[in-house]
């Protein structure tokens, strides 16, 4: 792999890893509520979904899903289904005065929320990255066109797949500190059921797009 290819690489998942989709609403969303530190264990689920994902699509998933179209439209109706009932869940959190004032004190100590360890973030942010199937495809599409054929092929993939995370977890810091600036005005009981709403139908419309979009 050359030197220029690397860079179209870096500059290419530069822009796809900034543009907004489910795992970094999540990260945002968790970044706002538990606060920077205790949304590492998002991102961490959201790269360990990913890196999975991508290292089996070079281990030859992605042509499998495109041999068995039936396969990749049951995990894909999962994973829609999955992003679907996140976004109901927030939608119809209840918010009061009672909660704003909860929030607000785990917003100024994270550790208090009982739902902000490492391993339920983790869990969650690995579900959402994994409920899109799409990603096994597009790492099969995308990857090969940065690989030299000539060349061995695990070290190049090796140098792409470290790239690809580095640059990915760099974007989830900057959701993450950006959720972060709007968590003291979620003190407000009607600006978090806004934010609730707001994410909530963000994620659902994720889900409806994954469920109607073919390949």
């Amino acid at each position: 792999m050359s030197l220029q290819t690397w860079w179209l690489y870096v500059v290419t998942v530069f822009f796809v890893s900034a543009t907004p989709g489910p795992n970094m609403l999540l990260v945002m969303t968790h970044g706002a509520r538990h606060g920077l530190r205790p949304s590492l264990g998002t991102m961490a689920g959201c790269m360990t979904a990913l890196i999975a994902m991508m290292s089996i699509s070079a281990a030859g998933l992605g042509a499998v899903l495109k041999a068995w179209p039936m396969l990749f439209d049951t995990l894909r109706y999962v994973g829609a289904a999955y992003l679907v009932y996140l976004g109901y869940k927030s939608w119809r959190s209840p918010v009061n005065t009672h909660n704003a004032t909860e929030e607000a004190a785990r917003l100024a100590s994270p550790a208090l929320a009982p739902d902000s360890s490492f391993g339920k973030l983790f869990k969650a942010g690995f579900l959402v990255a994994a409920s899109n199937p799409k990603a096994i495809l597009f790492a099969a599409a995308f990857l090969p066109q940065f690989i030299d054929p000539a060349a061995a092929k695990l070290p190049q993939f090796s140098i792409l797949l470290g790239t690809f995370a580095v640059i990915e977890m760099s974007w989830y810091m900057v959701y993450a500190a950006g959720g972060l600036r709007i968590a003291p005005y979620l003190r407000e009981a009607r600006v978090l059921k806004a934010f609730n709403r707001i994410s909530g139908g963000v994620f659902m419309g994720f889900g409806a797009l994954m469920a109607a979009v073919h390949r």
